[in-house]
């Protein structure tokens, strides 16, 4: 299991949470379990209401939890979006922005968790498309709203300039093979 932890843009402070951690682990066949740990006054944030785990498009223009994928070095890659309200989304890009289509093979489950300071938001993500990868290039990312409706943005690293979740640059995650026994 792999840990992480975001940091938010410098010209997009967080005005509610003090941080954001992440722990993800691959099993067989292109599994991923990941948790996302909101830290601070959770409260302040617009969380969405829960619906269903069902897909839903534009999720990033609230708060929303993202993954990208992608074998190191290679243009094309995955993205997935998730929410407090169970709904998710998960594209594939050819290249930087470019040839996106949804993903049809991907499954998708969790849960939520939301206590007085912390918010934890876990998925299980099947990607068999993925699976016989070595090794997973990862981002990890969010882009957290609060009651007023300010946003702050939160990578693994960002670019100069606007918060850009598709750049490179913020792929600075690594997730290596299950081992097998």
């Amino acid at each position: 299991m792999a840990q992480f932890a975001l940091v938010s843009h410098g010209d997009f402070p967080s005005a509610a949470l003090d941080s954001i951690a992440v722990t993800a682990s691959r099993g067989a066949g292109g599994r991923l379990d990941v948790e996302y740990r909101a830290k601070g006054a959770v409260d302040r944030v617009r969380w969405p209401d829960w619906k269903a785990v069902e897909p839903a498009d534009r999720l990033w223009e609230h708060s929303c939890f993202e993954l990208f994928v992608r074998e190191p070095g290679a243009p094309g890659y995955a993205e997935l979006n998730f929410t407090t309200s169970g709904q998710w989304a998960a594209y594939r890009f050819d290249q930087y922005r470019g040839g996106m289509r949804a993903i049809d093979d991907v499954l998708i489950g969790g849960g939520r968790t939301v206590n007085d300071g912390e918010v934890r938001l876990r998925r299980t993500i099947s990607l068999p498309d993925w699976a016989d990868l070595a090794e997973w290039q990862i981002g990890l990312s969010a882009v957290i709203e609060t009651l007023d409706g300010d946003k702050s943005y939160w990578a693994l690293a960002h670019p100069a300039g606007k918060p850009d979740f598709h750049d490179p640059i913020c792929f600075a995650g690594r997730l290596e093979a299950p081992r097998r026994a």
